[in-house]
This record gives C-alpha cells, structure tokens and sequence, in this order.
C-alpha cells in the first residue's frame, strides 16, 4: 500500500465518524505535514493544560483509530491523529525520540472535567488493542493505550538562556516554564493532577538507587549504557557468579511491522544468533533471556574494552597521527580476518559498523549487537534496517540475505578506521555519478592531507563497488592490504593537481541554492535550516538570516551579480521588520549585534539607507542583561560587534560600548597560576556551571580575541594585559601530540577536536593574532602546530565552520596571510578538495550534508559558511566575524 492511500484510509475514518455522528459541520478538519487536525467550529480551545496520548502499532492504529473517534467527534475537544501508515511507522520505530514517540493520537481536552471523562471512555474503547507505552507520559491505566501529561496545547515557542528556540507554557504566575518531551514523565510541580491513581510506570533499570535493582531474579543492574525508544542497554552483575553482564531491553510494540513482530522479535533472533556462536570467540557468550514488568531483556557477558567507533578517536587522539596510522592499518587486517571467520561459520552479519565492534585491551575483535545477523540454517526476518553509511545500497531495500552486502559495510568499516569517517554522499537530483565514483573523489582528495597511498582506496572501493557481483571478498581485500604495508610518511602521498574551476562551479552551485531557496513569504525562516541540534531566532548569525546575508552580501561586492542587490534588500527588510531595537539579546553569533553587523554591511553594499540606519539602531539597542560571557551569546561577541561598527562608522557610542564590555570582563575574570578565565555562570547554564572553557566559541580564546581587539579602541593596558593573560593560560593548557597542539574543551579535559568553536582551529585564530601584537614567539608557535592538528584530521571533519574545515580552512588561511607562506594556503586548498567531494548537485544547486546528514543553509553549520571560506579560497578576502583594520 502506498504512503497515500494509507493516507486517504486513515483520514477516511474521520471523515466515516464525522457522517456517522452526523458532526460534519460541527468540525473543522485540516491536513498539515504529518497530522490531520481536527478543531470544533465553535468554542475556545486551551492554550495549555492535561492533553492525552494515545497510542498504537501499525498493524493496530486503523482499529485504534477508529474507536477513539468514535469517542472523540462526540465531544467538544480538539485533536490530530498522524496521517499515515508510514507516519505510525516513524512514530514507533527504534530510533524516534523517546519524548514523543508512540503518540498517534493526541486530544488537547477542552476542560480537565473532559480530560477525565475522554481519558476514561478511550480506554474503554481502545482496551486489549495493542500499542507501546509512551514515555513521556503517564499511562491512564495498566496496559491502556491511553496516556496522559501537562504540556501546550498550542505553538507557542520562545528563545532559551542558550539562545534556541523552545516550546513553552505559562506557570499560575505567568512565567514561562519549558515544555520539555524528554523520556521521563515529569509534570510540572504546580500542576494539580485531575485523574484517578494508576498503576505505576514499569520498572526502570537505569535508574536504580544505592542498592541495585535485581532483575530477572539474577542480575544486578549497576548502570544505563545508553537509552533508546527500543529500550535501554544496561551494565550489572551476575549476583550468582559476581562476574560483569550486558543487559539489553527490549520494550513491546515497538518498531511493529505489519505482521505484528517488534523489536522483541529481534532480540530473540540475536539470542539465537549468539547461542550458535557460542565458544568460537567470536561474540559474547549468551547467558539467559527473560522478562520484566512486560519487557524482554537479554543478559549477556560483558566483553571489555571499547567500541571500534570510540577506538577510532579516542585512539588517535592519545597516540597522535603516525602511530595511529600504523596501528590502524593492523586493525584494518584484524577487521577482515574478522568478517571471514563470520562467514565461515554461516554467520551473515547484515549489520556491520563500528558501533557493532568491540576493541578488546588486547587489540583484538568481538562481533557485538548481532540482532541483525542470520545464520545459514535460520529463517531471517525481513529487514529495511541498517546503518546509512555502512549498509549496502541494496539491503536497505529488502534484497536477499547475502554475503556481498558485508563486503560493502567491511568496505565502510574500513574507510572509518583508516580514514576516520565515511563520506556522506547526499542523493543528487536528477541522479549522475555513482556512488563509487562520488566515493573515489573523496578518497583522491584524502591522498594529500591523510597520506592515503592509493592501494588502500583500491581495497576500500573494492569492497564497496555498486554492483554486489563485482565486490571484493575479504581473501582479496586481505592479500591487497599486506601488499600496502608500509604506510608512507604524512606528506609523500600527492594528490592531483587541484582545479580552480571545481570551486568556481561549486560557489556558483552554492549561490544558485540560496537565491532560489530564499523564502520572503514565509514568516518563520528567510532560509531552510537544520533544527535537528536546536532552533535558533530567525535573523541571527549562527543559523538565522543574518549568516547567510552576509556571505551573499561579500559575493556581491566581489562578483556584482546582478541578482543580489534586490535579493539582499529583500532579505534585510525582512530581518528589519523581525528585530527589535527596543531591546536586544547579547551575543554575536546567537544575539542582535551581529544581525546588526550583516545588516549594516548589507545596507552599505546596496545604498539602502533605511537597512544602514534599523543597523544602528539594533547595535545601539539597550542589550538584555546577560550572566554569558563568550563570543557566541554574551559580552565579548557584543563587544566584537561594537568594535567593528567603530571601526566601520567612526561612531564614538560603538567605542563606549566596545570599552564597557571589555571592562565587565576583566571585573568577571578569575586569575591563577596558568592565566585568566571566565568560568560558566551557573544563571547562564546551571549545568555546565563552573566549567572553563577554552576556545573561541565559548572560552578564553574568543574573549581574549576581542579583549585585544578592544584594546586597541581603548588604549588600554588592562585591557590588553587580560588578552595576554588569556593566551597564557592556553599555553598552559596546550597539548602537544607530535606535531600537533591540541587543547582539551575545558581545563583537565582530554583533548577535543581541532575546530572553531573549541578545538585548535579556534585558539589557533586567536593566538595568530597575538602572536601579530606581541612578536611573542610562543604563541606563533602553538599557532603553526594547531595547523597540523586540523589537516591530520581533515579526513575526520564534515564541511561546516563551526565544527568542520570551512573553519579549519579559515584558520589557514588566517595563517598565510600573516606569514606569506603558500604552504598553508596549499593546505587550506586540500580541505576544500575534501568539502566540494562530500558536495551534491540537485537541480542545478550544490548543497552539502550537515554533521547529522541534513541539508542546510545557515553559516554554522551549512552553505553560508561553507561559501565564505570557498570565497576566500577564490578572491583571498578577509574573514567573516573578525575585527578588520579601518578602512
């Protein structure tokens, strides 16, 4: 059945209980994404208050479905319903949010009177139906479908501390409280519950107390490994052996196919899987199965070590890029030999990642998580699961249990060990290049910076060849990679010659996305984004508007492009009527000065005098009082601001505010032996409070930044003492691996990646231009060993600026424009090749995967930023964001 008929059945049932109930006129009835809404004509509907749940599987949501309509068009109360078969799937599948998954029904009760009354009488009609336990909220009672919390019952969203959008209601004083949908039911204190006393929610393992939790008569649960929707995976004891156990849980109706079988099913298959296996050191060993407060839980043996995937960094972090290199060349081997004693023992494993492997101290492999994986003399479950990535193209689309889809995900695993990623090749529109050839120019741009010698992409493309006949096996991907050992030093692998056009027609791609994308009708976004990390105000720096104007705003003024200076007005009057200079948020990339930067540059660019002056009176807005003290929400991005629009109109009010800020840093500063820092107010994020962040983003490198920036407005040597004094303490805190200086997010951290917002590229940045201010040789040397820190790890980085190689690349180019070596332009060209290889074309635009596979526009994290540092790479501009000497 198509997604649209199962759209059309389930919303003919509304439509079957509407002429039924004779109430066709009675409701208004929209469709929406999703949802189908249905709202009486007449009435008032709450805005927040007791809303229900109901839940269901697919096989059971048109029963489900259609009793609780039955219910509900006979009353007076709103409610949606998901549209779709295919939706109900989403909703329940193993991988959806713990905070909303389940929920196929929702009823915004009209009173809590009514709220008890439908809560009751959906029960009734919806009881021995099958359905998973929603999460979030309380079930009405044991076994009911129908569940129940405090929440909004309309849109009302507002921005947060950390400057994201959230969804809120209003506490009995009028404050807003966030509406948070976590896994937990948690109603607010306040809220006087209007139902009768149900049964408790199940057992929760995870959450034991002092004394642990004995399940399963057997098993003493010490602590959650992770949480998802299917259940949790759980560290304890055997309290008969004492020796260490795996837990996994697997909770009923979820992920329902259409038959009926759950992700209870698949745990049972694992068991089988591994009971087969036991002895041949191959997988843990099985111990038992059982249940608990309806769940299914499977104990296992505990291997030690660590997954591949954390293997993979955490290993290359403390041993540094040559040594990794080799040692991940033997782990390549161990990784075939591995697959081929799977195979030879009938197991299929159909789930092959990283995350499925475990590292034991001794170098050597376990198989873990096989609830995939099919042996020769077993009936295998049909299956679209799998991993993007490491899957094989045709197991994601019901082919036949075969070997060669290993090859392919083995092929993936070994691209992630050698290389420390897999590309994420977006589709492309209409499709071109094979995925084989799109992966074999990722590979070629790997060659420079990761010193990949092109028998090691052989053996990578082939195993993860398109066509499953033609993939390698493991004897032959075995005998290629002995033949690669040595691996060459770092810099004797070339790449080809680069090709100037490959950007042009990037840029020009990249462009035509965002001149076509742009959407001034729409009142919420100018430019699509990715929410999947958070939602940000819609004008601002980070992923709003004002990102994207202003690296359209410098195409323009390199390029004239006659399309722009319409487009560019369009876009700041639509930033000018959602910002107001009444008062405004502090922060750079997050806050409304730099809005007001985008803006004034935008309304200089195209003589439009009404954008230059709403500019200055945003920058010159009385600021929101702030406990934050970085460059990305609090006082040095504002003063960062300040200076430049100093430096830009010769205004004295931006030098006094520029000062000010400068001034409530050095009284926030705390001072030890290593230097200065601005610990985390806990009013700014009571969970990170007291923590002292080191980079740009967040720490001492981004306000030490504009504290030397400030003190050149100011004159001061305060002021500049602090910039000083916050550069000693990233000394202090510098980590040399190797060649390499890295710095840990936080004092007494390990050490993070080497990006912008609080890895080396950052510091790097800042510590570039005190080295410029003071000639002190310390702090251009950290600055020329963070350079090898971001190109070791070029192969491991997405494309974005905030935690990717548009910011590495920014930094080195940073880096040769202070010291006129071509060296680290060369470089910075090299990760360009590996930005524009992960790149595809859909109509005529380029667009590029995000850190979580989305597309996305916004400076952080997609192809604003991602533009600006291409544009540098092609016209040698300055950088976004940074202080400019005048003009």
């Amino acid at each position: 059945m198509t997604s649209q008929a199962t759209e059309v059945e389930l919303e003919d049932l509304l439509h079957q209980a509407l002429r039924a109930a004779e109430r066709d006129a009675r409701w208004a009835v929209r469709s929406e994404g999703m949802w189908c809404h249905a709202v009486p004509r007449e009435g008032t509907q709450r805005e927040q208050g007791w809303k229900l749940h109901v839940s269901a599987t697919v096989a059971s949501a048109p029963a489900v479905l259609a009793k609780a309509l039955d219910v509900l068009v006979r009353g007076d109360s709103a409610f949606k319903f998901a549209r779709s078969l295919d939706q109900v799937r989403v909703l329940n599948s193993r991988g959806a949010p713990r905070g909303s998954s389940g929920k196929v029904v929702t009823v915004y009760p009209s009173s809590d009177e009514e709220a008890v009354r439908l809560a009751q009488e959906l029960h009734r009609a919806t009881e021995g139906l099958d359905g998973p336990r929603i999460m979030s909220d309380q079930p009405y009672a044991a076994h009911s479908l129908v569940h129940y919390r405090y929440g909004a019952f309309v849109g009302r969203r507002r921005l947060s501390q950390d400057g994201l959008l959230i969804w809120y209601f209003l506490d009995p004083d009028g404050n807003p409280v966030e509406d948070r949908r976590t896994g937990q039911y948690e109603p607010p204190s306040w809220a006087v519950c209007p139902f009768p006393a149900s049964v408790p929610a199940p057992p929760r393992p995870a959450q034991a107390p002092a004394k642990p939790v004995v399940i399963g008569g057997r098993f003493a649960v010490r602590e959650a490994i992770r949480h998802t929707n299917k259940g949790g995976v759980y560290r304890g004891s055997d309290v008969r052996t004492g020796e260490p156990v795996v837990i996994k849980e697997a909770r009923p109706h979820v992920d329902t196919d259409d038959t009926g079988r759950d992700v209870r099913d698949w745990l049972r298959a694992e068991a089988r899987t591994l009971e087969k296996l036991k002895g041949l050191g191959l997988a843990p060993e099985p111990l038992t199965q059982f249940e608990h407060g309806g769940h299914l839980f499977l104990a296992l043996e505990e291997i030690p070590g660590v997954a591949l995937r954390n293997w993979v960094a955490e290993h290359f972090r403390d041993v540094g890029s040559e040594r990794y290199r080799a040692e991940a060349l033997a782990m390549a081997g161990r990784l075939v030999d591995l697959v081929a004693a799977a195979h030879a023992h009938g197991c299929v494993l159909r789930d092959l990642t990283p995350g499925n492997i475990m590292v034991l101290p001794d170098g050597e492999l376990r198989l873990i998580d096989l609830e995939l994986a099919v042996l020769a003399d077993d009936d295998a479950l049909p299956t679209r699961l799998g991993t993007p990535g490491f899957s094989a193209p045709e197991r994601l689309t019901d082919a036949p249990v075969s070997p060669t889809a290993d090859y392919y995900s083995l092929g993936a695993t070994l691209c992630f060990v050698l290389a420390g990623k897999v590309p994420q090749l977006l589709s492309e529109e209409p499709a071109g290049r094979p995925d084989e050839e799109r992966l074999a120019a990722w590979l070629d741009a790997c060659a420079a910076p990761l010193a990949l010698p092109p028998a090691l992409a052989e053996v990578i493309l082939g195993l993860m060849r398109d066509d499953p006949a033609e993939r390698w096996d493991p004897a032959r991907a075995r005998t290629a990679l002995r033949a690669a050992s040595p691996l060459p030093p770092v810099g004797d692998a070339a790449g080809p010659a680069r090709d100037g056009q490959d950007v042009e027609a990037a840029v020009a791609g990249i462009v035509d996305h965002l001149v076509d994308s742009m959407t001034p009708e729409d009142d919420q976004r100018l430019w699509p984004v990715s929410t999947t990390a958070g939602e940000t105000g819609p004008c601002t720096v980070q992923q709003g508007a004002a990102g994207v104007l202003a690296v359209l705003t410098r195409y323009f003024a390199l390029t004239g492009d006659t399309r722009l200076p319409e487009l560019i007005s369009t876009a700041g009057h639509w930033m000018v009527r959602r910002t107001d200079t009444r008062s405004a948020r502090p922060g750079l990339h997050f806050g409304a000065r730099g809005t007001a930067w985008a803006l004034y540059e935008a309304g200089r660019a195209v003589d439009d005098p009404r954008l230059v002056e709403h500019a200055l009176e945003l920058a010159l807005a009385p600021q929101v009082t702030t406990p934050s003290h970085d460059i990305t929400h609090g006082t040095a991005g504002s003063g960062l601001a300040a200076v430049h629009l100093w430096h830009r109109t010769g205004d004295a009010r931006f030098a006094e505010l520029a000062v000010e800020a400068a001034d409530r840093l050095a009284a926030a500063a705390q001072r030890d032996a290593s230097g200065v820092s601005w610990a985390v107010p806990a009013e700014a994020a009571a969970q990170e409070a007291g923590k002292r962040y080191l980079g740009f983003a967040h720490g001492a490198a981004g306000v030490g930044c504009f504290l030397l920036a400030a003190s050149a407005v100011s004159g001061r040597e305060d002021h500049r003492e602090l910039a000083l004094a916050s550069g000693e303490l990233l000394v202090a805190n510098a980590l040399r691996i190797g060649e390499a200086a890295q710095w840990p997010a936080h004092s007494s951290d390990a050490p993070t990646a080497p990006y912008w917002c609080h890895g080396s590229a950052g510091i790097g940045s800042f510590l570039l231009r005190l080295w410029q201010a003071t000639g002190d040789d310390r702090f251009g040397e950290l600055a020329r060993r963070g350079t090898y820190a971001v190109t070791e790890q070029a192969s491991r980085a997405g494309g974005a600026q905030c935690h990717g190689l548009a910011g590495n690349g920014d930094f080195l180019l940073d880096m040769a424009d202070a010291t006129g070596d071509p060296a680290y332009r060369a470089r910075a060209e090299e990760l360009a090749r590996l930005i524009l290889a992960e790149g595809a074309w859909r109509r005529g635009h380029v667009v590029f995967p995000n850190e979580y596979g989305d597309v996305s526009t916004s400076w952080s994290d997609g192809s604003a930023g991602i533009l600006a540092f291409l544009l540098r790479i092609r016209h040698t501009e300055p950088r976004h964001w940074m202080v400019q000497s005048p003009v």
